[in-house]
């Protein structure tokens, strides 16, 4: 870091400290607004799907200001665009912290994004909340004291996946495809706990922009695989199944929670094929697959979170369709926005972070969050579910886990209710 920087830096996390007649009680804290930032993928090639979870959080928030905001505050959200670059991600964040003077990093999304900018927001004791991304990287609050996942990590998910095609698919070949990062890695080892080593017959990866995954598909398919398990963002979920289409290639697909939403993929499928010179429907070469959720289904119109969120979305982004990455978004924001809450009248990057690991959230997950001061997890587990239409319907109940050789344990306690007015409660 320059020197310049440097002070400026210094300037980021020791301004407004005395909380004196501005309001100020840490940086981007004013006596009616809490400044947050993100660096979200607009576009490139983790745009298709992903980049509503922005426009979602901040119709969430705009929600939660126009019913009085937190503590008296509005919550201001600059989310930037670093086109899933990680190069990008980095000059994004640093302006966020060093000119914008934010006072916390909000669900920074990617897992070879935002790795390139999580020391440098401990560096700067800034506080890092609810990366969108299931990276195990993320909960080490040792290392990285200002870092909370949110989302189940990768591990996890992983371990829940792996049990599931052990038990539906005895005997079956198996094939991997996943993301050659922290992202796809961690999902294999999650999956290498339960699913037989014996069973695997092709391991296959790919790389973040690069956009022909034909011979990935050619090795699994000549491995004559009959499961196909997929940890990859949608772009790559499509690329891989009109791949597969064109070989008459037919396994079942088991695909990661953030590479499975229905209506993104329905979408890119048919973009993806009209720009090769085709003509299909999407939504017949998705059903069927088998996927996991921790969060309530966008189709169940008789859950309070859903209605919640339908509201919110009518009302405020009318326009995008109503899927699962808008009710990941409205989720993130409802977390934060507790977050916020427990952080006090005059809160600090401190009270902040000491409020995340002292107090048991509650929410609109379907498990418990792993949050204490021993743990920066997210979401402990998640629940199976299949594609059918264009949503995905829920099979059995959600179940609990650790990232490491602990048990998977059923989670029967119900999921708590919206909150009628909308607006989480603080503690």
């Amino acid at each position: 870091m320059t020197t310049a920087a440097a002070v400026l830096a210094a300037a980021a996390s020791g301004c407004g400290g005395s909380g004196g007649k501005s309001g100020s009680s840490a940086p981007g804290v004013t006596a009616t607004t809490v400044t947050i930032g993100s660096h979200q993928p607009l576009t490139g090639p983790a745009a298709p799907g992903y980049s509503a979870n922005s426009a979602a959080s901040k119709a969430f928030f705009d929600y939660v200001n126009a019913h009085g905001g937190v503590h008296g505050r509005k919550i201001v959200y600059r989310y930037v665009d670093d086109a899933y670059n990680p190069t990008q991600t980095v000059s994004v964040v640093q302006k966020l912290v060093l000119q914008d003077k934010v006072f916390a990093i909000f669900n920074g999304l990617g897992t070879p994004t935002h790795s390139k900018v999580v020391d440098y927001l401990n560096a700067q004791r800034v506080p890092d909340l609810f990366v969108a991304s299931g990276c195990g990287c993320w909960d080490e609050p040792k290392k990285h004291p200002e870092t909370f996942g949110w989302q189940v990590d990768y591990i996890r998910e992983g371990k829940i996946l792996g049990d599931h095609i052990e038990k539906a698919y005895p005997g079956k070949k198996i094939a991997y495809f996943s993301q050659n990062d922290d992202f796809g890695q961690d999902g294999v080892k999650g999956l290498d706990k339960y699913v037989p080593a014996g069973q695997v017959v092709s391991r296959q990866t790919y790389q973040p922009g690069a956009t022909d995954v034909s011979a990935q598909v050619q090795a699994i398919a000549q491995a004559k695989a009959d499961v196909v398990v997929l940890f990859s963002i949608p772009t790559y979920t499509a690329l891989f199944r009109l791949a597969a289409l064109k070989l008459d290639y037919k396994p079942t697909f088991v695909v990661s929670n953030v590479g499975s939403d229905p209506i993104t993929l329905d979408g890119l499928l048919e973009s993806f094929a009209k720009s090769g010179g085709t003509k299909l429907q999407g939504s017949p070469l998705i059903q069927g697959m088998v996927t996991d959720g921790y969060l309530s289904s966008p189709g169940d119109a008789s859950n309070s979170w859903i209605q919640l969120y339908k509201k919110i979305h009518d009302q405020y982004i009318p326009k995008l369709p109503f899927n699962g990455n808008i009710v990941y978004g409205m989720s993130a924001a409802y977390t934060f926005v507790q977050a916020l809450q427990n952080a006090g009248k005059n809160p600090t990057r401190k009270s902040l972070v000491d409020g995340l690991e002292k107090t048991k959230l509650t929410g609109p997950g379907l498990v418990p969050f792993a949050f204490s001061a021993q743990s920066h997890a997210g979401y402990t587990g998640a629940q199976i579910g299949v594609i059918k239409g264009d949503v995905i319907v829920p099979q059995g109940q959600p179940v609990t886990t650790d990232d490491g050789g602990g048990p998977i344990q059923p989670y029967t306690a119900p999921q708590p209710q919206a909150p009628a007015s909308g607006v989480p409660p603080a503690g």
